[in-house]
């Protein structure tokens, strides 16, 4: 288990990867009683469904992402849509902080390779949220600069450009097969899944998958603390 070669930067999914996505939790806590038990849990999967679907057309930023979906969502389970709402949940978004153990597996990381952030996130919300880390990262890159998100190929596209590397130079570590492991996998990327449970195991996309960030800089050929 490992990589033979070490990769020119090491890439990120941050939020669901790095940062707890707390979207759920925060859903139901800005709607409160108006979201009944009976459909919160049918409203937040599809919810779901409907960000990546909102993800896959022309760009727009992601406070409307997140309206949009919520929109949808309230539409497909017949709850009133307030836009008010929808803003609130996505103005919680930068106070998210990481998992347990990021904060020192990606210092502990940065000390072999360089790190790069790739994120869904728009600029403002990224900045902030590689901040609240607390780690060394070479570059931040979000949807908003891209002018895409994941999984648009595009996205990988235009890594490749602004790091000035071929897809064999990099090796992405990202908690979703979905957004990223899949184009990651068409495009020839080094990858690592880490494996928080959003999503099912795809193994066949072909990356390594671990189940403690810690075991992250251990591919890498360090040695665990």
């Amino acid at each position: 288990m490992g990589f033979d070669v070490k990769p020119k930067f090491v890439t990120f999914d941050m939020n669901g990867t790095l940062i707890k996505f707390s979207i759920n939790d925060t859903m139901r806590e800005v709607l409160g009683d108006r979201l009944p038990a009976e459909v919160a849990d049918e409203y937040l999967r599809i919810c779901k469904a409907y960000r990546i679907d909102e993800c896959t057309g022309a760009y727009q930023p992601f406070h409307q992402v997140v309206a949009r979906s919520m929109e949808r969502a309230s539409r497909y389970v017949g709850l009133e849509y307030r836009e008010d709402e929808a803003r609130a949940v996505y103005e919680r978004i930068p106070t998210w902080g990481p998992y347990p153990g990021v904060t020192e597996a990606l210092n502990r990381l940065a000390e072999e390779v360089p790190l790069v952030i790739i994120t869904n996130s728009d600029t403002a919300h990224a900045v902030r949220l590689a901040e609240n880390l607390k780690a060394p990262f070479e570059v931040v890159i979000s949807a908003e600069e891209m002018g895409v998100y994941k999984p648009r190929l595009r996205a990988f596209e235009y890594t490749f450009d602004k790091l000035g590397v071929t897809p064999d130079e990099i090796v992405h570590v990202s908690a979703s097969p979905m957004y990223d492991h899949r184009p990651a996998a068409i495009m020839g990327i080094n990858k690592v899944y880490m494996d928080r449970g959003w999503e099912h195991d795809e193994h066949w996309l072909g990356y390594e998958r671990i189940t403690d960030i810690a075991d992250l800089p251990v591919l890498f050929g360090l040695p665990r603390p």
